[in-house]
């Protein structure tokens, strides 16, 4: 990964790309639902449907703790649930994880196009690099941001702002996509254009219209659509 750039002067075209990791990036679900099974197996409990775990994804491990166990577990017990299950996903990073279809296709592009792309995960380092060498992305990205990289996390727009720092570009060049609510106000918080992944991991009771992104994408194409958009629109 690029160390850090000094930051090039805004030419008014949105150019380069930041992207959520799970649900937006790469197609972790499986993994994940993976991790959280084996885990009520070894407590005891039936495992869940793919289908309860998907949406819970992208809000990480403590969410998917508390959708396994419920959520008026002791502390101490929580605390011992979340250590397992990240052992247990350390060990299966990417044994079904891949990109989802197209997104290769829109890395090639924005890559052949000479524009830089990134990742800002709350996902924190130790899992997500090695996440991204198996996935052969490391070296590719300019920049990867985790959940521990920088004091604050998103909804903060400090990790965003971060990324930026070592693309050396500024916000007002990128578009950052997630699909999380927090993901389209960290964006917004840090002056860039946002798209939600409605590809993702959105529950029944999300409403991504409300979260106030600048569009929304059923395909990881769009991403270039909009970009060309976003700078017909600066014209």
């Amino acid at each position: 990964m690029p160390g850090t750039r000094i930051i090039e002067q805004a030419n008014g075209k949105i150019q380069h790309i930041l992207l959520d990791l799970d649900g937006t990036l790469a197609d972790t679900a499986q993994d994940l639902a993976f991790t959280l099974n084996r885990l009520l197996q070894n407590e005891g409990h039936q495992p869940l449907a793919f289908e309860k775990i998907r949406p819970v994804v992208s809000h990480g491990a403590t969410a998917m703790i508390e959708l396994g166990f419920g959520d008026t577990l002791p502390a101490d017990k929580f605390k011992q649930l979340i250590q397992q299950f990240l052992d247990i996903y350390q060990n299966h990073l990417t044994h079904k994880t891949t990109l989802f279809p197209g997104m290769a296709e829109l890395l090639a592009t924005i890559e052949a196009r000479g524009q830089l792309w990134g990742v800002v995960t709350n996902k924190p380092s130790w899992l997500t690099d090695p996440l991204m060498e198996e996935l052969g992305l490391a070296q590719r990205a300019a920049c990867i941001v985790s959940g521990d990289t920088v004091e604050n996390k998103k909804p903060h727009p400090q990790p965003i702002h971060h990324a930026c720092e070592l693309m050396g570009v500024s916000a007002a060049e990128c578009i950052y996509v997630g699909d999380a609510q927090r993901d389209i106000e960290a964006g917004q918080r840090a002056g860039m254009k946002t798209l939600a992944a409605l590809f993702g991991y959105i529950s029944e009771g999300d409403n991504p219209a409300d979260w106030g992104a600048d569009g929304m994408i059923e395909h990881p194409r769009e991403i270039i659509e909009w970009q060309q958009r976003f700078n017909l629109n600066q014209v």
